[in-house]
């Protein structure tokens, strides 16, 4: 079942939230460029902004950055329901003295980490103005989307790279990069295993799901036919990894499910400093081997279903809760879809 939540303004961030999970939702919308009155606690001037990124970042925190290279932090009072700023970072992104995209966020609180088409990556801390670290030259194209988890930073790239950077380092230099094999095809999004962070899914220009193994393998371990175009997000279940979703410029939502095995439970993996990828050891001695690394063997059976099958649109972002996927198309309209079969 699915439901069509309004039609999204151009360059507007809305906040919507529903007291009954099967009601209508309610919303608050601020709209860029524009003089806000009331949405942000009073008159606002908003910046100008081309395009926004955003992301809840906790229960009441929301991360938004542009393709001016700005990011903001926006606090979400839920009695008023009103948006106020409580930190901007300027030019974060820039090339030859202008600002350019900020394509990616990650946050590990109190840290956040973005990339952009500078191919820098800068580190940021909620309650420090200036960056706490910045890497220029952390790639040569265009960064499309990044990781954070503990101190490690995933980057892919326009050329399909995937970059593995340690901030514990004082070096620039990426401690490991992975690359597609035969064509450089832009990779666009990625996601990290919730429960084994040495497995790594992304999709590309090529609509292709990619499964990565951080601990061995220097290309990916499967390729996968997947949409017919760009894949533009890809995410895990938060609480059910195998389950994983897609969305593309086809107007597809996928669902794909690795569930159908008779395995024992996968063995889970903590990072920790020490140990940020742990069990970097052959796959032959770890208790079983993810379902995802078996995908492309025929080892593993995988069921795919779209989830939008009238939509001709592109898909642009999805976002999971329990056995709701939503997701935003080109339509300017948000969908969600309830009772997703999770196993």
């Amino acid at each position: 079942m699915s439901d069509v939540i309004g039609e999204i303004p151009v360059n507007a961030m809305w906040v919507l939230s529903s007291e009954n999970p099967f009601g209508r939702c309610r919303s608050q919308v601020v709209t860029f460029p524009a003089r806000a009155s009331g949405l942000l606690g009073g008159e606002v001037p908003v910046r100008e902004f081309y395009h926004l990124y955003g992301a809840f970042l906790d229960y009441d925190k929301i991360l938004a950055a542009s393709s001016t290279g700005n990011v903001t932090l926006y606090k979400h009072h839920h009695n008023s329901q009103t948006l106020s700023v409580g930190q901007t970072w300027d030019s974060l992104h820039h090339h030859n003295g202008k600002g350019c995209p900020c394509t990616g966020l990650a946050a590990t609180l109190p840290d956040i980490v973005t990339v952009g088409e500078d191919g820098r990556i800068n580190v940021v801390r909620v309650d420090h103005r200036a960056p706490i670290r910045t890497i220029d030259n952390a790639d040569s194209c265009t960064l499309n989307a990044v990781s954070l988890k503990a101190f490690e930073v995933i980057t892919v790239n326009s050329t399909g790279q995937l970059k593995v950077f340690d901030l514990r380092r004082p070096s620039s230099e990426p401690t490991r990069i992975f690359l597609l094999s035969g064509d450089r095809i832009p990779l666009h999004c990625l996601d990290k295993h919730p429960g084994q962070p040495h497995i790594v899914a992304t999709g590309g220009q090529d609509g292709s799901l990619y499964m990565w193994d951080l601990r061995q393998e220097r290309h990916p371990v499967s390729a996968m036919d997947a949409h017919a175009w760009d894949m533009w997000e890809v995410l895990f279940h938060p609480t059910h990894p195998d389950h994983l979703f897609s969305c593309s410029q086809d107007g597809s939502l996928w669902h794909w499910d690795v569930s159908m095995t008779t395995a024992t439970p996968l063995a889970m993996a903590t990072p920790t400093a020490s140990t940020p990828f742990p069990s970097r050891m052959p796959a032959t001695s770890q208790t079983q081997t993810s379902p995802w690394l078996l995908a492309k063997s025929g080892k593993q059976k995988v069921e795919v279903s779209n989830l939008l099958l009238d939509n001709i649109m592109s898909v642009n972002s999805l976002d999971i809760v329990g056995k709701s996927v939503v997701c935003g198309t080109d339509a300017e309209a948000i969908y969600v879809i309830r009772n997703i079969n999770i196993r």
